[in-house]
């Protein structure tokens, strides 16, 4: 078999992989005393033989965003690991819904895979009324690829340097300044709602301005109609090295190499503030557990190639890897914060 990307034999750990799989496979029935059904058999050979065609990594974001550019970059890597192209499908609407319902209704069998953000466990907690799957029992978690910090920024006009002055003005004068949001529930949302109380700034009535996309958030926020923004570090970095917005901190846990000068959240007086967006791949639920562990181990080293570290490093982003069991945690304590700031700054879907 060729690898339709690099036109080069395929990956040669990939006979090793399905003969480990055809082994276990054959372990585990023998240690149960089952015998295989000729179907039975035919789908077990199915599962040993993984991939045996090309699959789909459904994006349910627009081309050229920043899940658009995770998917993507991971999708050439996991072509090469697994021996079979993977081809990036656009399935934007919905606040990522048409994509996620799509994923779901999908048959589990390793050629559907679904790559999303953190918004991913966001929208459920939004949508309760409209979304008809769930976000965590209707898929297989296959682990956390990628995540970014966000960075917190405010129009050059505002006259603080770091996050304590910026209090200090907005307190002074809480009726003048606004904060933008790029998207209803967005992880830049939740973020400024999370400063907005730890600062004390949500009782004092600061408008919040919600709108479609970062884009034209960050458009008025250069202009000057709004004045405080929080979001991943891709949308506001050139601005910020322009000089046409000023950068006051970043949420992650340690300062960001694109900005070394720009300190933390955490280093600026709030402790325990860290927000990042993250990404994460799927599958849909029920996925045969011989197939998950293949995913896992390709996506596991896609994520670790040089390649796909260094594209993450270029947009802000780390490349990071949780496997299933732990990625499958990590995604229960972010819908219980999430849940959290929603609830407690009242954050409805208009």
């Amino acid at each position: 078999m060729r690898n339709p990307v690099t036109d080069q034999p395929a990956h040669p750990d990939l006979s090793r992989r399905r003969a480990l799989v055809v082994a276990r496979v054959a372990a585990m029935l023998a240690a149960t005393g089952v015998s295989l059904s000729p179907a039975s058999m035919s789908s077990a050979w199915s599962q040993a033989a993984y991939p045996n065609k090309p699959i789909t990594m459904v994006v349910p974001q627009p081309p050229g965003g920043s899940v658009d550019a995770v998917g993507r970059s991971l999708a050439e890597q996991l072509s090469r690991e697994l021996g079979q192209n993977v081809v990036v499908e656009n399935r934007a609407g919905a606040s990522g819904m048409i994509g996620a319902q799509q994923v779901a209704n999908a048959a589990p069998d390793g050629y559907t895979i679904y790559l999303n953000a953190s918004i991913h466990s966001i929208v459920p907690l939004l949508y309760k009324s409209t979304i008809k799957y769930d976000a965590v029992k209707d898929f297989t978690a296959i682990g956390l690829v990628a995540q970014a910090p966000l960075l917190f920024t405010v129009n050059p006009s505002v006259p603080a340097t770091t996050v304590q002055e910026l209090v200090s003005v907005v307190k002074a004068a809480p009726t003048k300044y606004s904060g933008a949001s790029s998207g209803n529930g967005s992880a830049g949302h939740l973020s400024y709602s999370e400063f907005l109380f730890r600062s004390g700034l949500d009782k004092l009535g600061v408008p919040v301005v919600l709108y479609k996309g970062a884009a034209p958030a960050v458009t008025d926020l250069i202009g000057g109609q709004v004045h405080m923004h929080i979001d991943p570090i891709a949308a506001t970095l050139a601005h910020v090295r322009s000089g046409r917005l000023r950068a006051l901190a970043t949420t992650g846990v340690k300062r960001s190499p694109l900005l070394p000068d720009v300190p933390t959240m955490q280093e600026s007086g709030y402790a325990n503030f860290a927000f990042y967006s993250w990404y994460g791949l799927w599958t849909p639920a029920r996925l045969p557990a011989p197939i998950v562990e293949v995913l896992q181990r390709a996506t596991q080293k896609a994520v670790a190639s040089p390649a796909f570290v260094e594209k993450m490093q270029s947009l802000g982003f780390e490349a990071t890897w949780n496997d299933s069991a732990a990625f499958s945690r990590f995604i229960d304590s972010e819908i219980a914060r999430y849940q959290t700031i929603i609830d407690r700054a009242g954050i409805k879907v208009d």
